[in-house]
């Protein structure tokens, strides 16, 4: 067999057998969700260190743990990255020795794991409050950065020029590729996933032997004198930064204008109804045109009885305290109309609501609708700032630091550890696994845009209606169809529309995600934790 048919196995072999040992690992430890992350072991660059990242921010509980996990995962992705560009590198161009190439790939771990931990914290931020922006604005500057970075691993000069419009292609067709196998990897059954994993392996092979030959084999370097890399660094980092800035509040007087306040109900709705709002939401204390209906105030009743108006920092207090204020209100409003009562929620209202008829379950509400919840939040975890140890430790504290960097002169903006956050890390028992569920004695619709799809993973099966909508976070309320939807559910008709792409677009997604941190691993939900081995998958709708 020719030396270059060797080599050619050699490298195929190689990507195939890491994310081959990795699926082994989880099946044995019973991690099957993770499987979908297996594939990016030896993906090219930068998307084999956001693989690795991901893992270490969740997955250690001290800063001795996290530093010796970030030595030794640049280290083991330096000798590998540098084994795999060796094997791949074109047969007629002239090789660097093996130690050189070690040398310039554990450099080269380094600087990508040092540049993809800002993008890994957001994944981390994503897991948690189960927001698809967090997660785009970590694969932004994934795609930006790519074909950059896999330049640096071949020579020097790396930074300067622009790469070549095949490394570009093959950078693009990476994401792809990456994408597509993490949802087979995920959907396949278990029989068939170690052959699956073996030839998403192997592809990965044939991407970095394409990407190498089109980064070494480039001809003209254009702008050849410019440092277009440090300037699509800056450019990449920037993009959580800005879209953190633009995600914040612009103090609104009111953001609560749904049509279902701006007009009277239909007779046939015998209930009275109450909308809560989101995070970031404001009310400016306008009634709504229907006595039977009232918008929910996150500052609770005034000594008439009536919605206090509030602004959008008035949304950041506890699930908690938020549910003690509902349930003053639905009082108040029950014993006033005589009538059963309602809740339409959206976002950050649908986790207050779901709070609240988790602790009283005898309450007077007879149908719950939820706008955009946030599905299965709480899956990754850190801890407070206080704290010395704890899961996910420094995921936290890079989280701090974006924020902190992005809220300057906005004392209202969002934080990591606002009350509501926190209220979704330490209640991850309840908020990853039942917000989705049926509710005994409550008619129960929850209404999903389709970038839900990507903001939870799969592997819910739903036992409620849903009504999927092809739309943005937040973006259902107000919309004809949806509404019209919403008043027919209010009036008694069972509704039920999902869309068939939904549950393809979640497995697609699945690759991008953060590994679950095991519920039963952490102190603080141990207490609340079902039964079974750590990483045992938890059954839904089951406490």
């Amino acid at each position: 067999m020719p030396p270059m048919h060797r080599r050619l196995l050699a490298l195929l072999g190689i990507a195939a057998a890491v994310p081959l040992a990795e699926v082994f690992v989880l099946v044995l430890v019973g991690f099957i969700p993770a499987e979908g992350l297996a594939p990016q072991s030896t993906a090219v660059w930068p998307y084999d260190s956001y693989h690795d990242m991901r893992w270490l921010l969740v997955y250690h509980n001290s800063w001795l743990m996290f530093g010796a996990g970030l030595l030794g995962l640049i280290a083991l992705r330096g000798v590998l990255s540098a084994t795999i560009v060796s094997l791949a590198w074109p047969a007629h161009a002239p090789r660097p020795p093996y130690r050189a190439l070690v040398l310039r790939n554990v450099g080269v771990a380094a600087f990508g794991a040092f540049l993809v931990l800002p993008y890994a914290a957001y994944a981390i931020a994503a897991s948690v409050v189960s927001l698809s922006w967090f997660l785009f604005a970590a694969l932004i500057p994934m795609l930006l950065l790519a074909p950059f970075l896999q330049r640096m691993s071949v020579g020097p000069g790396w930074w300067r020029g622009l790469p070549s419009i095949e490394l570009v292609g093959w950078s693009l067709l990476d994401f792809v590729v990456i994408t597509v196998l993490g949802g087979l990897v995920w959907r396949t059954p278990e029989v068939w996933t170690p052959i699956v994993t073996i030839a998403a392996g192997a592809l990965n092979g044939l991407l970095w032997r394409q990407t190498v030959h089109a980064a070494v084999l480039q001809k003209r370097i254009r702008w050849a004198r410019v440092p277009v890399a440090p300037i699509v660094m800056v450019l990449a980092l920037a993009v959580p930064l800005t879209s953190q800035v633009l995600s914040q509040p612009r103090n609104q007087a009111n953001t609560v204008t749904a049509p279902i306040l701006s007009q009277r109900l239909p007779p046939q709705v015998p209930y009275a109804v109450i909308l809560l709002d989101g995070h970031d939401s404001a009310y400016d204390g306008r009634p709504a045109a229907d006595p039977n209906v009232q918008p929910f105030s996150y500052l609770g009743l005034d000594a008439a009885g009536r919605p206090r108006p509030y602004r959008s920092s008035a949304t950041h207090r506890s699930l908690e305290s938020s549910s003690q204020l509902l349930a003053a209100q639905i009082e108040v409003l029950h014993q006033r109309t005589g009538r059963p009562i309602a809740l339409i929620a959206r976002s950050e209202g649908a986790m207050v609501a779901r709070t609240y008829l988790r602790d009283r379950p005898d309450s007077p509400v007879r149908a719950l609708a939820m706008f955009s919840p946030l599905v299965r939040a709480g899956r990754t975890y850190y801890p407070p700032p206080e704290a010395n140890t704890g899961w996910g430790l420094a995921a936290g504290w890079l989280l701090r630091v974006m924020f902190k960097v992005t809220t300057i002169g906005n004392r209202a903006g969002s934080t990591p550890d606002e009350p509501f956050v926190r209220s979704l890390l330490d209640g991850a028992t309840f908020y990853r696994y039942q917000i989705l569920c049926p509710i005994p004695g409550v008619r129960v619709v929850a209404f999903l845009p389709t970038v839900s799809a990507a903001e939870a993973p799969p592997g819910q099966k739903l036992q409620i209606p849903v009504v999927e909508v092809p739309t943005f976070h937040a973006g259902i309320i107000g919309r004809k169809g949806a509404d019209d939807v919403l008043i027919s559910f209010l009036a008694g008709a069972n509704v039920n529309h999902p869309r068939r792409e939904f549950g393809p677009l979640q497995q697609l997604g699945d690759a991008w995600h953060a590994p679950a941190l095991a519920i039963q691993l952490n102190p603080v939900w141990r207490p609340t934790a079902p039964p079974g081995r750590p990483f045992t998958p938890t059954r839904f709708c089951r406490t």
